[in-house]
């Protein structure tokens, strides 16, 4: 094989496994306490080394959350052959399980309360995804056609129900987190499917 070949193909490498290892901190730690020495460490390479991956922790940041977007959206389209109602239980199972409930928060909640903090192309990400997320639960709820979680109806009620669960998800997420309990989450979601029409 070609010097550039497998020159290539590490660089590839490397940064795939930063990519992995910064989003493990990320989600465990938040934004701020993803560290550039931590996760250097953690590759086998100097802290110097990420900035010819990464030129900057923002670019890094946004990098992450960007892949969580896109990691949605290839998750999304494995989902739309079911009922509206069961891919409103996947959304949830998404949070509890492919994240970590009781062990990690997502993207989202990772950045959310440090939001004065970060750089505007990173909010732009996280609010990118935040939209993603939204506008494909709502599109979900304009199919299971339910009046607003307030009791309300019209045209906002589907996207008041994407809101809804998109915030239910989140806080429940971050109180499993502090408890470091996953049954804590299924505490916080139960009311929230009781409301659903079933599967």
């Amino acid at each position: 094989m070609p010097a550039a070949t497998v020159s290539r193909h590490t660089q590839t490498d490397t940064r795939q496994l930063i990519l992995r290892l910064a989003r493990e901190l990320l989600l465990t730690r938040s934004y701020l306490g993803l560290n550039f020495q931590a996760l250097a460490d953690q590759v086998g390479i100097r802290k110097a080394s990420l900035y010819h991956h990464f030129p900057s922790k923002e670019a890094l940041g946004v990098s992450l959350v960007d892949e969580a977007r896109q990691r949605f959206e290839r998750w999304q389209a494995g989902v739309t052959s079911e009922p509206a109602a069961r891919q409103v239980l996947a959304y949830i199972r998404l949070f509890r399980d492919q994240i970590g409930a009781g062990t990690r928060v997502c993207p989202v909640g990772a950045t959310a309360g440090e939001w004065s903090c970060l750089e505007p192309s990173l909010q732009s990400a996280v609010q990118a995804l935040w939209r993603t997320q939204t506008d494909w639960l709502t599109g979900v709820f304009q199919r299971l056609d339910l009046p607003a979680p307030s009791g309300s109806s019209g045209p906002d009620a589907a996207r008041q129900w994407a809101t809804h669960v998109s915030a239910v998800c989140q806080g429940a997420l971050m109180h499993a987190r502090v408890q470091s309990d996953p049954k804590v989450f299924d505490a916080a979601v139960a009311p929230l499917i009781d409301r659903l029409p079933r599967a």
